[in-house]
């Protein structure tokens, strides 16, 4: 029954959303946190879900970028969860085809986050120096999702380089983006779906000590390690009563 209820309110919510978010990238196109703001209405929605989301910022982070953020990609609620946790002045990396989604594809675009094409190697090469040169001209932060896709409950994914290329190429630090596990964890019939807990950590520069393998393995151990704590924390504050 509350399903009802939850559903239609999310949509509306949503369609609310993107059309204001659609208005302030038309006034102001490509703007550095038109996806900062953005991600704060869309973390709106937690509550029609009944998830309590806390944010944590190491606080060298609060001091500005640029950045490379790197998340666990866990499965469509990332959108109002761990998403929350966008800085000012960083765009995304996002899938070409994103832009045929009414109103939302749009959006996505005129908000300044970046588009590949993963069906072509040569232009996804293209988009990787589009990416280095915005962070080096326009001094924006740029979060990507290393997995490549959504685990859906198979825990953290093998990396892929792209991120840390990127790092590497622009002599910028990698912060990570970790949210609790989220599998299993929101029923659309129950009230209360419980707390997720996201943690931007202090950023780490990529220094000569490690090759691009190396830090690759690295930040997976250390963010699987963080999502680790991050669970034992929700499981501690879930049972609190």
């Amino acid at each position: 029954m509350l399903a009802l209820i939850r559903i239609p309110l999310a949509l509306l919510y949503f369609v609310a959303v993107n059309i204001a978010l659609l208005c302030i990238c038309l006034v102001r196109p490509f703007h550095r946190d038109n996806v900062h703001y953005g991600a704060r209405m869309y973390s709106g929605v937690s509550r029609i879900f009944g998830l309590k989301v806390i944010v944590r910022v190491a606080d060298e982070v609060k001091q500005g970028g640029p950045y490379v953020f790197i998340g666990n990609h866990q499965n469509s609620y990332d959108l109002v969860t761990i998403c929350a946790a966008t800085q000012p002045g960083t765009v995304t990396v996002g899938k070409k085809s994103l832009v045929w989604i009414p109103l939302m594809g749009q959006m996505y675009w005129l908000s300044g986050n970046i588009l590949i094409d993963r069906l072509n190697s040569s232009k996804a090469s293209d988009t990787l120096k589009q990416t280095i040169r915005k962070i080096r001209e326009r001094r924006l932060s740029v979060w990507l999702f290393p997995e490549g896709t959504r685990s859906n409950g198979r825990g953290l994914l093998p990396f892929k380089t792209g991120a840390f290329r990127i790092a590497r190429e622009t002599n910028e630090p990698v912060c990570m983006i970790c949210a609790s596990e989220l599998h299993g964890k929101v029923s659309l019939n129950r009230w209360n779906n419980g707390i997720v807990l996201v943690d931007v950590t202090a950023p780490v520069a990529l220094d000569d000590s490690r090759d691009l393998k190396g830090w690759t393995q690295y930040f997976h151990q250390q963010m699987q390690a963080k999502i680790h704590q991050l669970n034992e924390e929700v499981a501690a504050l879930e049972a609190k009563p």
